[in-house]
């Protein structure tokens, strides 16, 4: 079959649905193939509006990844930490069926890191602010408002990339952050990881 930059819609509709449902499995491969080749050898976009299937897996991936609305408490918990230091750490979870972040959980100012590494869950993916006290080598106390971005490899796919969509328009809204850290595992999280980019 030949495909024309002219005709490879109507061509391609048409070779795809004039065939038996085993078969065409086999050829969306195909087109899938063609399309992903025209695409690297031309600098046209190939359209695959006809193809019911793709359109569909396409639609399914734009809601997954769509941002969230952000919750009020929110914006006002983490700025009771910055101003008041009413909390030493906020947990924020993605409420999939509220479509928004809210608070999940926060840490009284006299916890310390090991409650706050504590409250992040194992298997789940969370937002989450820690404010880390510390004295510089002059002696001066001082502290660093952190964000940290909490996404296991043990996380669920479709979690893991509503929480990397929606992160940045959620860190927006905490006017304040001073420090941000992307983690997978609680080593890059770990207490020496959160010294040294305090300092």
């Amino acid at each position: 079959m030949s495909f024309c930059l002219a005709n490879i819609d109507v061509e391609a509709y048409n070779w795809l649905h004039d065939c038996s449902s085993r078969r065409r499995r086999r050829r969306e491969v195909v087109l899938i193939s063609l399309r992903s080749l025209w695409c690297r050898t031309h600098t046209h976009t190939l359209s695959l509006s006809w193809y019911p299937r793709f359109s569909r897996i396409r639609k399914k991936m734009a809601n997954a990844v769509s941002g969230m609305a952000v919750h009020d408490e929110c914006k006002l918990k983490f700025m009771e930490l910055k101003a008041k230091r009413t909390y030493r750490f906020i947990v924020f979870k993605i409420e999939e069926k509220l479509k928004q972040v809210i608070v999940e959980k926060v840490g009284e100012p006299n916890e310390n890191y090991e409650d706050f590494a504590a409250s992040l869950p194992a298997n789940e993916c969370r937002y989450t602010v820690f404010d880390f006290d510390f004295v510089t080598e002059e002696n001066v106390p001082k502290s660093r408002i952190f964000f940290i971005a909490w996404s296991p490899d043990t996380a669920r796919v479709r979690s893991k990339m509503i929480y990397a969509s929606t992160k940045e328009r959620f860190k927006r809204e905490l006017d304040g952050i001073q420090v941000e850290l992307q983690a997978t595992d609680p080593t890059e999280m770990g207490l020496d990881v959160i010294k040294s980019r305090a300092s």
